[in-house]
């Protein structure tokens, strides 16, 4: 009787996190889709960008020859004057070479760690966030020295010629380190700005995915998704890490153009320098361009990304079809 009993009660399966749905959280892509998928989309969202990432730059500057008003007004009247229009862009040829392989990289250690931390559970923010800062230090790795290339050629009356004669003086002059003069700065703006990044697009990618279940219009608004969720998390990363992307800029732009150069390199040598010079307010300075930058460039990026992720899974796809048959 005591079996019949049991037979009468039903168990209600348990999730199994590390079968179906593991699939389909790492999307069964290969290693090097993830990196072309990545790559691709960094490239369209700092080249979208770039105009908005140049009057920002010029704003966190501190110095005698870059502007000292945080207006964004004044930051595009100094750049049209004195480069013109073309100085919107100046510095985006070392952009190009970083953003490529190191979006490749942030993307491919993002699924990788993502793969492994969460074991397939799909509301695990934790491993999200985790995963983010892994993939940010192997990123920062690769871009830190196209980034304090693409500062300085930012930076109003620049000095540089170019990519190569920035390169080639920094070397001579500073030697290679200078190139990672911000680099310590940088993961430790990034880390956070990563993890709470990664884990609000996850969360609102997965709201928003569930508010628009229905079958006959997911597809259909599954770009909006992507996009809202990118542009929120974006946004909300960008504003709360700015006081360390001010001091990543002075690090970057130390001794050049009139910025203030730092003996000991310290963030909070930096810090001192910028209440000193401009009070506290000084450590937002830039905020609402790199808000206006991170919001709209999160939504391109990721809406990019997924869309070159669902053009490999199609792919895929079809040669396992095709290998069926």
């Amino acid at each position: 009787m005591a079996t019949d009993a049991s037979q009468l009660i039903p168990v209600p399966p348990q999730p199994d996190y590390m079968s179906g749905v593991a699939a389909v959280e790492h999307d069964g892509l290969q290693f090097w889709q993830f990196m072309i998928a990545g790559s691709v989309a960094g490239m369209v969202e700092h080249m979208a960008m770039f105009p908005v990432d140049t009057i920002k730059t010029q704003m966190q500057a501190l110095g005698s020859c870059p502007i000292k008003s945080a207006s964004v007004n004044q930051a595009v009247q100094s750049i049209l004057k004195t480069d013109g229009a073309r100085g919107f862009y100046r510095g985006i040829g070392a952009m190009a070479l970083g953003a490529g392989p190191a979006h490749a990289a942030y993307f491919s250690v993002y699924e990788i760690c993502k793969k492994s931390f969460s074991r397939g559970n799909p509301d695990n923010h934790v491993a999200h966030a985790a995963s983010g800062v892994c993939a940010t230090i192997a990123s920062d790795a690769v871009l830190t020295p196209m980034d304090m290339v693409k500062q300085r050629l930012q930076l109003g009356s620049s000095p540089y010629k170019g990519v190569l004669d920035c390169v080639s003086r920094v070397l001579r002059q500073d030697g290679f380190w200078a190139f990672y003069a911000s680099y310590r700065t940088t993961v430790l703006m990034n880390a956070p700005f990563t993890a709470l990044h990664f884990a609000t697009y996850e969360a609102a990618k997965r709201g928003l995915t569930e508010v628009s279940n229905s079958p006959e219009t997911l597809s259909d608004e599954t770009l909006v998704v992507h996009a809202t969720a990118g542009a929120a998390a974006g946004a909300l990363a960008a504003a709360l890490t700015t006081p360390l992307d001010v001091v990543k800029t002075q690090l970057q732009c130390q001794g050049v153009c009139g910025c203030d150069r730092f003996v000991s390199g310290s963030i909070g040598d930096v810090f001192q320098t910028i209440v000193k010079k401009d009070g506290y307010r000084g450590l937002m300075r830039g905020w609402m361009p790199r808000m206006l930058f991170h919001a709209p460039a999160a939504a391109i990026c990721w809406s990019t990304y997924e869309a070159a992720k669902s053009f490999f899974q199609d792919l895929n796809n079809g040669n396992n079809i095709n290998n069926v048959t």
